[in-house]
């Protein structure tokens, strides 16, 4: 990898670990502290497949040095991590909620209303109109692919650098969002309104059905066994929704005829975040921001890294004679 930017995001590679890292940690902490457990064999497969991508992206580094291939290296290595990193923040929310702070639903539905943009109302408009339910239903579920189409595109793309602060800022808002979500904790729109889902009939709430199941379930302590496939978003404030959107939207923008495309489906995944994921105006206003906050904490790092870079070339060709 003789390209500068190249080398650059394999050092930002490296750095993506860190969080990783650290929200491992945590969960494993939770989980000895909480006594919940995880089915063992979804979890094992899947961190092995990751394994095994970050293994190969290592691998062929080593074997080629600066002739390997960073299309290889960066797209797989990330698909790995960002594998991983799933993985981890799906049951370390769990271990958030287990922390059973009082539910703020309440407060937060108070601060919709003070916004003049009470959920109710906008629930019963798109429940009257079943074509955009199903519209918003399908924007919603958009969260997942990105995930593992973003490395490769922006790695086809040669990408490199705009990839692994993309990373950086995922990794970041996820684990600021879980950490809010730990003080701040709500079940939904519909909990607090005491809106059962057959007055909605046109409306897919089977998300809003699996949280309210399994945070509840956390509170009274009949949930002890996490399985990675039956997770539920149980996060509320801020939404990840929201902000997964404008972190998708972010990383794809520069890829011609690619960037307008996700911008536009992604809008569509904001526009679904309150009505089928129950949440309030005021969990997407925080998602929006925490995303917008995350982007620019991963390249104001990156700036302060080339400085450094750069400072320590110029040290180095500078060497002073004993003369001087």
């Amino acid at each position: 990898m003789v390209d500068t930017d190249a080398k650059t995001a394999w050092q930002l590679f490296h750095l993506n670990w860190l969080p990783i890292a650290a929200m491992g940690g945590l969960l494993a902490l939770g989980l000895d502290v909480t006594g919940l457990r995880l089915e063992p064999v979804a979890y094992g497969i899947t961190l092995a497949i990751a394994a095994s991508l970050v293994a190969i992206a290592y691998r062929h580094r080593s074997a080629k040095g600066d002739l390997a291939d960073p299309k290889l290296i960066f797209s797989l290595g990330t698909i790995g991590q960002v594998i991983i990193t799933c993985a981890i923040v799906g049951p370390l929310s769990y271990i958030a909620g287990k922390i059973g702070v009082p539910l703020q639903d309440q407060a937060l539905l108070a601060i919709d209303r003070a916004l003049g943009l009470d959920p109710e109302p906008i629930a019963r408009f798109v429940n009257d109109h079943p074509w955009l339910a199903d519209l918003l239903a399908r924007g919603y579920g958009l969260i997942k692919w990105p995930l593992l189409l973003i490395p490769i595109v922006l790695a086809l793309t040669a990408r490199y650098v705009r990839l692994q602060l993309f990373m950086l800022a995922m990794s970041l808002a996820l684990a600021i969002t879980i950490a809010i979500s730990a003080l701040v904790p709500a079940i939904g729109t519909y909990y607090a309104l005491q809106l059962p889902a057959a007055h909605l009939p046109d409306i897919n709430t089977s998300v809003y059905a699996g949280q309210l199941r399994d945070i509840l379930a956390l509170r009274d302590g009949s949930l002890h066994e996490l399985q990675l496939f039956r997770l539920s978003g149980i996060v509320s404030f801020p939404s990840f929704h929201a902000a997964s959107a404008v972190l998708y939207m972010w990383a794809l923008w520069p890829v011609r005829r690619i960037g307008g495309i996700a911008a536009g489906l992604n809008l569509l995944m904001i526009s679904a975040t309150p009505v089928i994921g129950a949440h309030y105006i005021i969990d997407v206003a925080a998602g929006i921001a925490l995303a917008a906050g995350s982007i620019w904490a991963a390249k104001a790092y990156l700036e302060w890294m080339t400085r450094t870079a750069q400072t320590s070339t110029a040290s180095t060709v500078w060497q002073p004679s004993l003369a001087e």
